[in-house]
C-alpha cells in the first residue's frame, strides 16, 4: 500500500496486516547528496509524532524506516491523558479515543481478595480520560494516516541507515534500500529507532542502567469477558503460584489484566528469572495459565505472546552534535506504569517546537540543549518510578518480601498503607522544575500550575457560545493566558509590544463564568464552570505564559511588558 492511499481508506482498517510499498526516490540518484533540514529515523509512534508536529509547523521532514510494516503485536497499549492531548494537537486524537478502551479505575488484589481500588481521574472537567488502551499498531496506523495528509512529510519505507558521519553544519547518512545504498545530508537528525537503536551504535553510544532478574509473559487473548474496562493487578494470586523453572512456592508472583479493543485482553504473568522465554511463548504453556485465571468454561484464542525482562536504562546524553535521541532509542523503562511510549511521545512534543524554531533561524542552537536537559530529567523521573515499582512487584530478598506483604495486608483497611503499594505508578507528565527556560515566580501562587508543569485542561465556552476545552484554544506557538475583567485593549497592546521581534504570541482572554462574552482585542473564552480559575489560581489580571508544547514557563499577577519580554527571551534560550 502507498501511504497516500492510507489517508483515503474509509471505515475500519486492519492496521496489523498493512504492508507499505517501497518506492525509489530521486534522492537516490542525487550527486552531491540531497540536503534536508530534518531527517527522522524510525517510523514508530515517536518518529511519526515528531514528523507530524514538525510538518504542522512548516518544516519539511524526511522520515526513514527500515521496515514496511507497523508494529508486530500489540506491544505498548496504555496511552495517557497527556499523550492523548498531544495527539489531539497533532490531529488524530479523536480517532484513537473512538477506537480505544477508556479507563480511569484500577483495582489491586492480594492473593484471593481485592484490597482497594483507585481512580486516576477523580475530578471532572477533562476532555480526555486518564488512559485509553489501544494496540500500538493502531496508534501507529492513525499517526501514519495523519502523516499521509501532510505534504511536508516524506516517509520512505525500507530505508535503513547503515552509516552516519557529522560535520559542523550537519550530518551525512548512508541509507540501504532494495535498490542499493545512497547518501543523504541533513541539518539535524533525530534517532527514534527504538531500544536497539542503530544510530546509537553508529555513534558509539550506549544505554546504561539496571536489568532486573525477572521475566514476564505477555499474552493477548481474544475472548468475551464480562468485566469492566479497569486495570486489575494481583499480587501472589492463587491461580498463579509455583512459577518459574524451580517451582519455588515462596517465589513472588503477579498478574495484570487489561481490556483492549475488539474483545482482546492483555494478560501479564510474572514467570521468574529461570523461565525459558522460548518455552513460555509456546501455546501449550500459555493456555493452562490463562485457564487458571479464567476457568475452563471461558473460550478464548491466543492472538500474540512475548516474554520480556524488566530493564531501566538511558543514554548519558540525548544530544550528540547534530543528532538527537528520543523514545526508546534514548531511554527504556519497565512496562508497568505505561511510561515507555508515553514518555517517548512527550519527547517528540518537547523537541518539535524547538527544532522548528532552530531550523527556521528564529532561535539559537542552544534551545536544542534544553531538549536534552529537560527530557533527561524526565527520563530519570520515569526510571525512578519504574525501578521502585519493579522492586515492589518483584522483591529479591526475604526482608523486602515481608515488608511488601505487610504493606499489602495493611492496605485492606488503612489508606496510609495504600500510598506505599506500588503496582506501577501510572504515567504522568514530568514537571520541568529546573528548566533553564522557566522564569521564577514573581508573586505567590497556589495550586499545581507552576513553571515547568504541563498545562491543565478545563471546559470553556467560546464567544459564540460553543463548548470547547482550554487546551484546544491555545495556539501552536507561545500563548499568553490572561484572566478576569480587565482592560483587554491595553493588556493586548503591552503583550504584543513585549513579543515584538521575538516570537508570535497568541493572547487568550479567560473571562469569569459570570461575565458576558464579547469580542475584544484578545481571543475570548468563558470559564463557565470556574475550573480554569481553580486549577490556575487565577485572579483578575493574572497572566500565564505557555510554551508551544503547552508547558508553563512563566506566570504573573500583573506583568509588565518588560517582564513578559524577559520571559520570552529566556524561553527561547536567547538570554
Amino acid at each position: 500500500m502507498k501511504l497516500a492511499e492510507l489517508a483515503a481508506q474509509p471505515g475500519s482498517i486492519d492496521f496489523q496486516s498493512l504492508v507499505f510499498d517501497y518506492a525509489r526516490h530521486s534522492d537516490q540518484s542525487a550527486d552531491p547528496p540531497a540536503r534536508h533540514p530534518v531527517v527522522v529515523v524510525g517510523a514508530g509512534p515517536v518518529g511519526l509524532a515528531l514528523a507530524i508536529d514538525l510538518a504542522q509547523r512548516g518544516v519539511a521532514v524526511v522520515l526513514l524506516d527500515n521496515d514496511c510494516l507497523l508494529a508486530t503485536g500489540s506491544r505498548a497499549i496504555c496511552f495517557a491523558k497527556r499523550t492523548l492531548e498531544i495527539f489531539d494537537r497533532l490531529g488524530c486524537g479523536e480517532r484513537m479515543v473512538a477506537k480505544g478502551v477508556s479507563w480511569n479505575v484500577g483495582k489491586v488484589f492480594f492473593r484471593d481478595a481485592q484490597i482497594y481500588q483507585f481512580d486516576l481521574l477523580a475530578e471532572a472537567g477533562h476532555a480526555r480520560p486518564a488512559f485509553i488502551n489501544l494496540q500500538q499498531y493502531c496508534v501507529e496506523g492513525y499517526l501514519a494516516q495523519r502523516a499521509a495528509e501532510l505534504p511536508l512529510i516524506d516517509l520512505r519505507w525500507k530505508n535503513k541507515v547503515v552509516d552516519l558521519t557529522q560535520g559542523a553544519d550537519g550530518a551525512t547518512l548512508t541509507v540501504e534500500t532494495p535498490d542499493g545504498p545512497y547518501r543523504l545530508q541533513a541539518e539535524h537528525v533525530v534517532a527514534c529507532d527504538g531500544s536497539r537503536s542503530t544510530l546509537r551504535e553508529l555513534l558509539g553510544q550506549q544505554s546504561r542502567g539496571r536489568v532486573f532478574r525477572d521475566r514476564f509473559l505477555i499474552a493477548d487473548v481474544k475472548m468475551k469477558l464480562d468485566r469492566p474496562a479497569e486495570r486489575w493487578f494481583w499480587f501472589d494470586p492463587p491461580f498463579h503460584r509455583n512459577q518459574g523453572a524451580k517451582g519455588e512456592s515462596s517465589a513472588p508472583s503477579s498478574v495484570l489484566l487489561h481490556m483492549q479493543p475488539d474483545n482482546v485482553w492483555r494478560i501479564d504473568f510474572q514467570l521468574g528469572w529461570d523461565a525459558d522465554p522460548e518455552e513460555e511463548k509456546k501455546p501449550e504453556n500459555i493456555i493452562p495459565r490463562v485457564k487458571a485465571l479464567l476457568g475452563d468454561d471461558v473460550p478464548f484464542e491466543l492472538e500474540w505472546a512475548s516474554v520480556y525482562t524488566f530493564a531501566c536504562t538511558r543514554m548519558a546524553r540525548f544530544r550528540h552534535g547534530r543528532v538527537l535521541f528520543a523514545g526508546d532509542a534514548a531511554h527504556g523503562v519497565s512496562p508497568f506504569g505505561a511510561r515507555g511510549a508515553n514518555s517517548g511521545v512527550q519527547d517528540a512534543d518537547n523537541l518539535a517546537w524547538k527544532l522548528a524554531l532552530v531550523v527556521g533561524h528564529r532561535a539559537p542552537d542552544a534551545l536544542l540543549d534544553s531538549y536534552a536537559s529537560e527530557r533527561e530529567y524526565a527520563a530519570d523521573e520515569n526510571i525512578l518510578h519504574s525501578t521502585r515499582a519493579t522492586d515492589f512487584i518483584t522483591p529479591k530478598s526475604e526482608i523486602s518480601r515481608l515488608f511488601r506483604d505487610a504493606v499489602l495486608d495493611l492496605a485492606r483497611q488503612h489508606p496510609f498503607a495504600r500510598t506505599l503499594v506500588n503496582s506501577g505508578r501510572l504515567s504522568v507528565p514530568a514537571t520541568l522544575h529546573e528548566s533553564p527556560l522557566n522564569t521564577p515566580d514573581s508573586a505567590r501562587f497556589e495550586g499545581r500550575m507552576q513553571p515547568g508543569a504541563a498545562a491543565a485542561d478545563a471546559p470553556v465556552l467560546r464567544a459564540d457560545e460553543r463548548t470547547s476545552w482550554l487546551l484546544r484554544e491555545l495556539g501552536d506557538g507561545f500563548t499568553a493566558l490572561v484572566y478576569g475583567e480587565i482592560d483587554a485593549q491595553e493588556l493586548a497592546r503591552r503583550l504584543r509590544l513585549a513579543a515584538e521581534g521575538l516570537a508570535p504570541l497568541k493572547l487568550l482572554h479567560v473571562r469569569p463564568c459570570a461575565a458576558e462574552a464579547h469580542a475584544d482585542a484578545l481571543d475570548c473564552v468563558i470559564d463557565h464552570e470556574g475550573l480554569v480559575a481553580e486549577r490556575y489560581d487565577m485572579l483578575p489580571g493574572t497572566v500565564y505564559l505557555l510554551r508551544p508544547d503547552q508547558h508553563v514557563c512563566a506566570r504573573w499577577r500583573e506583568p509588565s511588558a518588560q517582564a513578559v519580554r524577559a520571559a520570552l527571551t529566556r524561553a527561547l534560550a536567547l538570554a
